[in-house]
């Protein structure tokens, strides 16, 4: 991808699928290219939790569903493991506030990739955006269980109180959102949403992800 920077990454925000081996029932990459049908705008490899791939393995798997992105000009971004992101020289990265510094990755993976950085506080929001992060993911919006580690559930208020304090970085909320909440998180100053569950789980992977592009679209 060309250089990146906040206001390029934003439009990608709106329906962020996030997904690794252990949230999908049917085989990823089918998982994927049904997302990918229904209109998702960014991808983040997440292989975590009870029976995650390791090794070889995961490789294998984040290259073939990084093929796949790639085959339809979607952005692929990797959860916490920069030295992954690095191999495959994904699109970027997403950090959470235990991982190293957005600056520091900076200078690993260049400056020409995307970092989302996943904050809970205004503190930590501004601290990211001082640190480089072109998005950031806020959350959990509702309770999840598809992070075992998700802290408390914050609502929409996270999400208006750094829009009321003039932070005007790309806001994406994670955590527990359905289809019934996600126009609640774009009404509140999101630019979009990222879903695990809603999507990796559903029924029909293709209608619940265009479900969310009605949803997150203003009119």
């Amino acid at each position: 991808m060309s250089n990146m920077n906040s206001e390029t990454v934003r439009p990608l925000l709106k329906v962020y699928f996030i997904m690794g081996s252990v949230n999908c029932t049917e085989d990823p990459i089918e998982v994927l290219s049904e997302a990918i049908a229904g209109g998702m705008t960014l991808f983040q490899f997440r292989e975590k939790g009870a029976g995650a791939l390791i090794g070889e393995a995961k490789l294998t798997l984040a290259r073939e569903l990084q093929q796949l992105c790639q085959e339809h000009h979607i952005p692929f971004i990797v959860n916490d493991d920069i030295d992954l992101a690095i191999a495959l020289d994904a699109d970027g990265v997403h950090v959470g506030q235990d991982d190293e510094p957005a600056s520091s990755i900076r200078e690993r993976i260049g400056y020409h990739k995307i970092i989302g950085v996943s904050a809970h506080t205004l503190e930590e929001a501004q601290q990211a955006i001082q640190d480089g992060a072109h998005y950031l993911g806020v959350g959990p919006i509702f309770p999840t269980r598809s992070k075992d580690d998700a802290g408390e559930v914050l609502g929409t208020t996270l999400i208006r109180e750094l829009r009321q304090q003039g932070i005007s970085i790309p806001l994406v909320g994670i955590g527990g959102i359905s289809i019934d909440n996600a126009a609640s998180i774009i009404a509140a100053g999101a630019d979009g949403v990222s879903v695990i569950s809603a999507i990796a789980g559903a029924k029909s992977i293709k209608e619940a992800t265009a479900h969310f592009v009605r949803n997150t679209t203003q009119l």
